[in-house]
């Protein structure tokens, strides 16, 4: 003869998560004045790398210039990475020592 089937109690489970999101850092790029790089190179670099206006370029280009380093654009980490980069291999070419260089915020 077979055994009856036990039937078991229904368990309710809970199991309480939380979701915490989380923004990525941000880095500053800091383009670094030089002896060598013209204005015109680096006001041309803000408007077609840094999508800059003009006016803001210029603005930027002497602040580069009267203090030593400005603040050209906040982003993320890998952004700025590569905004480094193409600093460099936009400056290079040209015959200019531009750099840019990445601080957190």
């Amino acid at each position: 003869m077979a055994a009856a089937p036990t039937l078991l109690p229904k368990v309710e489970t809970r199991t309480e998560t939380s979701a915490e999101s989380r923004v990525a850092p941000r880095w500053k790029v800091i383009l670094l004045n030089d002896d060598i790089t013209t204005f015109e190179f680096v006001i041309d670099l803000l408007v077609r790398l840094f999508h800059k206006e003009r006016r803001e370029a210029v603005r930027l280009t002497h602040e580069v210039h009267d203090t030593g380093a400005a603040v050209v654009e906040i982003t993320t980490f890998e952004r700025g990475e590569l905004y480094v980069e193409q600093v460099r291999s936009t400056a290079r070419p040209s015959g200019f020592p531009l750099c840019a260089t990445l601080e957190p915020e």
